[in-house]
């Protein structure tokens, strides 16, 4: 008899409501930027007036950034010239902070625009940027849909904070505790 994997953090993300939601409020995407003193919770990093960059709560590996315009849209061209710019200028920072700060090897940058074509929250454009390492894949998706991930949220979160800390927006105080949960 096979031995069962367990990922039972992938429960909340298959059951969630308002994963295929459309109403403004309800995306979890236009809700999480608009209260600084809940960024930490929702792993935000930075906030800046028409985009923001924020961890994947469910991540493909560790440190896998989400940034995304503020304003509730599905498409690239749903966006005026200039959140289209910051949209962009933040992902290229992020990525280059990213870089910086976990020592990925190379990335997977890109969007899924529309269910189709994978996107989990199809009605809010976001862009994904995954840091790759040698060897960070294996065959545990393959087998399991499981996917092992060797560093908790909380901690990406403090290592990732500080490589934000020089580009203007807001962002959540910087951690005083050693150690802690993002709940």
């Amino acid at each position: 008899m096979a031995t069962p994997l367990w990922a039972p953090w992938r429960m909340p993300y298959i059951v969630r409501s308002d994963k295929a939601a459309g109403a403004k409020g309800t995306c979890f995407l236009c809700e999480h930027p608009v209260v600084q003193e809940s960024f930490r919770e929702n792993l935000i990093l930075l906030v800046q007036e028409h985009a923001f960059v924020c961890l994947n709560r469910y991540p493909f590996t560790p440190s896998h950034l989400l940034v995304t315009p503020r304003r509730h849209v599905s498409d690239l061209s749903d966006l005026s010239s200039e959140e289209y710019l910051a949209l962009m200028t933040l992902l290229r920072d992020s990525a280059e902070r990213l870089r910086r700060a976990v020592g990925c090897s190379a990335m997977n940058v890109g969007f899924n625009l529309g269910a189709d074509a994978g996107a989990g929250v199809a009605d809010h454009l976001h862009g994904h940027i995954v840091p790759r390492w040698p060897g960070d894949t294996n065959f545990m998706p393959v087998l399991a849909d499981v996917r092992v991930m060797p560093e908790y949220l909380d901690d990406a979160w403090r290592r990732l904070h500080q490589a934000f800390a020089d580009l203007p927006g807001q962002r959540a105080p910087a951690p005083t505790d050693s150690r802690g949960s993002l709940g």
